[in-house]
């Protein structure tokens, strides 16, 4: 009786640290097989210590057994309970008209967009909110951040393309009716987000399944919750708008100044596209901070990561739950050196009255891109076009 008071705990305690360090070096799954083993055996030695005639041992077994599944039935719930808080809109109005046709594959397209206040002093409900009566306030958010996430059948990459704010296309609202030519953050200014949807469909032929937004100030809490990304910036430049400048070099990126950084346009010499560059190479970096395995297996860390994704997160109402936690269970593994960044293809920069200085894009080549995308053929693409893909880690202005 004597030895099971003083096994038990120290064989818990052993237990509990081996499966920490297993966690937080990305044994997960082990981990979860491991954990279930051990409540097994905690209850099967309590009932073996019981048929002998123990009473304490075999309660002191069975309330750990309880304990332990406990707990890791709350961190599950509570995780879960975030997933189910994640602001959704109705998007009824994105079957109204004529839409790409629907391929028969497991692939999904996803449309991500940043919405940003463009009065930082104003107040604002959040973009959810604000559609929680179908309707939308032309101008309270701009989104100069619109790119297509493809995740292919098998999940085991993903291609992102960027379409640069100042790209100059025709802008639908989320009935499908066409509204001229302009700069394509115009579409999410006067229609919202579903006339972002609605505009990067016609524009690619690409059926989106999906959208995710999130505000500027989520951005700011991630790069918080991670502990912050690092980047590096191969020449010094100075950005008059937001005045700072980015020192040549390592630079460490959290809160407000990782927010500085993806905005910065004004000092780069391509503008538009480095600002492009400049924000996938921050979202590349905070990738491999989120998939980390001491970001995913430290209980701690990944609830703050997750919280601060939710918090400020708003989906379309078709993207359920459940579909979100099967998405994110299958990328699980992803190695971020697996996801390609691209960018749609620039023919030549042009004053146009009424919309200014815009990108006119490469329709030919846009074409090549959006169709290998579709085929999940980007390697052929990205051999004939080694540009359009974004550079290693030192070489993004």
């Amino acid at each position: 009786m004597r030895r099971t008071f003083v096994i038990a705990p120290v064989a818990a305690l052993l237990v509990i640290a081996g499966l920490y360090w297993l966690m937080l070096h990305g044994y997960l799954e082990l981990t979860a097989y491991l954990l279930v083993v051990a409540v097994l055996a905690m209850v099967g030695f309590a009932v073996w210590e019981f048929t002998r005639g123990h009473r304490k041992g075999p309660a002191i077994l069975l309330a750990g057994a309880v304990i332990t599944a406990g707990t890791v039935g709350v961190y599950g719930w509570n995780l879960n309970s975030k997933l189910d808080n994640i602001q959704r809109v109705k998007d009824d109005v994105i079957d109204q008209g004529k839409r790409p046709p629907k391929k028969k594959s497991e692939a999904l397209n996803i449309l991500l967009m940043g919405a940003d206040n463009p009065n930082q002093l104003e107040h604002k409900p959040t973009v959810g909110e604000l559609l929680a009566d179908g309707e939308w306030d032309p101008g309270a958010y701009r989104s100069d951040t619109v790119m297509v996430l493809h995740i292919p059948a098998d999940r085991k990459s993903a291609y992102i393309v960027s379409v640069p704010r100042d790209s100059y296309v025709t802008i639908y609202d989320g009935e499908g009716n066409a509204h001229g030519k302009s700069k394509v953050n115009e579409a999410f200014a006067e229609y919202g987000p579903f006339g972002t949807w609605r505009t990067i469909e016609n524009l690619s032929g690409l059926r989106m399944d999906h959208m995710a937004i999130i505000d500027f100030e989520g951005f700011r809490d991630l790069t918080t919750a991670v502990g912050g990304v690092d980047v590096y910036v191969p020449s010094e430049v100075y950005d008059y708008k937001q005045d700072v400048t980015w020192k040549k070099g390592w630079n460490h990126l959290e809160g407000n100044l990782a927010l500085k950084y993806v905005r910065t346009r004004h000092g780069l010499t391509n503008g538009d596209f480095d600002r492009v560059a400049r924000q996938q190479n921050f979202l590349r970096s905070l990738m491999s901070e989120v998939l980390a395995d001491d970001t995913i297996g430290n209980p701690i860390r990944f609830t703050d990561t997750l919280e601060a994704i939710t918090r400020n997160l708003t989906v379309d109402e078709s993207w359920k739950t459940g579909s979100i936690r099967g998405l994110a269970f299958a990328l699980r593994g992803l190695d971020s050196k697996k996801v390609k960044f691209l960018t749609l293809p620039l023919d030549h920069y042009e004053n146009v009255p009424a919309a200014g200085s815009v990108n006119i894009i490469d329709e030919k080549q846009a074409k090549q891109l959006w169709t290998s995308v579709s085929e999940d053929k980007v390697g052929p693409y990205l051999r004939k076009y080694p540009d359009d893909e974004l550079p290693d880690p030192k070489d993004v202005s």
